[in-house]
């Protein structure tokens, strides 16, 4: 834009918190303790977390990424394999084990922490209600905590209300951490009000990063022309958080995971904009983005803190003897 040319003003409602939550920065952490202390290459078995930007950046300092544990040439059968951040079913390190293969996990403790709830309905007696999206390696993982049946999976209210439960008096219920808090609590009422014998769990499923983020988009949705959330397409978080800007007031919502993605002919004259990130999307892409904007507009922004995030998810014992640099450190964090 030429010098002498006006800048349209435009001002950002930036959500605090966004952006990194503590068990995605506990997993990627894990992934380059392992490479500092190991050596490349350090398998993960799928993306580490769902954000491209963080598993290129971690395969460039030596990671490698496969699906299945049998893509590990023998030759490299003693490098070690990162179960990702979503969890994993138990045959998976049960197959690890019989591949002699040294193995870190690197779960989200809140989605290890669904996994025992799912565990304790069955120990007492009840199926398992698991509310989540097929096919998202988190359901997977929790799906494959129990034998083949024990789970049910209910995606909707419809198929909350085509439900037959063999025995309606012993059901339990889990969900996915990165729900859509307004969704779950839509199916869980048609679930009660069919099932009430239903059983929580013993501690709230959706993960407090997913409810943080939420609360943060519904408060500086209102009024908003555009909405841009930081994240992948296969982020479910970040996915929930543009469905939570529309249903609370942004005129337009989109997912972006860089700032080549911002659709500049499209967005028209906007004034206000609001900004998050999906749980998975790194600091430095929200950077990136408001100085997109910087370029085209005279910026303002304002910061919305709806909530101080405190949480510090320690890595396992045997990855604490190791130091990471500061460069470390802001790739970890997502600043770098």
């Amino acid at each position: 834009m030429p010098q002498n040319v006006t800048k349209p003003p435009l001002t950002i409602r930036l959500c605090q918190p966004r952006g990194f939550c503590a068990g995605v920065d506990r997993a990627i952490q894990i992934v380059v303790l392992a490479l500092k202390k190991y050596g490349a290459p350090v398998y993960v078995r799928h993306e580490i977390v769902h954000n491209r930007y963080v598993v290129e950046g971690l395969q460039n300092l030596g990671a490698v990424f496969i699906e299945e544990l049998d893509e590990i040439p023998d030759e490299h059968h003693d490098a070690p394999v990162v179960f990702s951040a979503h969890g994993v079913p138990k045959s998976v390190p049960a197959d690890a084990k019989a591949r002699n293969l040294f193995y870190l996990d690197a779960t989200c403790p809140l989605v290890s922490k669904v996994h025992k709830q799912a565990m304790r309905h069955q120990r007492q007696g009840r199926h398992v209600l698991l509310i989540g999206h097929a096919g998202h390696p988190e359901v997977i993982g929790t799906m494959g905590q129990l034998p083949e049946g024990a789970v049910t999976l209910v995606e909707t209210e419809a198929d909350a209300q085509k439900l037959a439960p063999a025995d309606p008096e012993a059901l339990g219920f889990v969900t996915q951490t990165t729900l859509s808090v307004e969704d779950t609590a839509g199916i869980l009422r048609a679930l009660q009000e069919r099932f009430p014998a239903m059983q929580a769990p013993a501690a709230e499923s959706i993960c407090y990063a997913t409810t943080n983020r939420q609360d943060a988009v519904k408060e500086t949705a209102p009024g908003a022309d555009l909405y841009l959330v930081v994240g992948a397409p296969n982020s479910s978080n970040s996915r929930r958080l543009v469905e939570v800007a529309e249903r609370f007031g942004a005129k337009m919502s989109l997912l972006v995971q860089r700032a080549s993605e911002i659709p500049w002919d499209d967005i028209g004259g906007i004034t206000t904009l609001g900004l998050s990130a999906g749980a998975s999307a790194p600091e430095i892409i929200v950077d990136e983005i408001i100085d997109a904007f910087r370029e085209r507009f005279e910026v303002a922004v304002e910061l919305a803190v709806t909530a101080t995030e405190t949480e510090d998810f320690p890595v396992m014992r045997v990855l604490r003897d190791v130091e990471l640099t500061p460069a470390d450190m802001a790739f970890v964090n997502g600043t770098r």
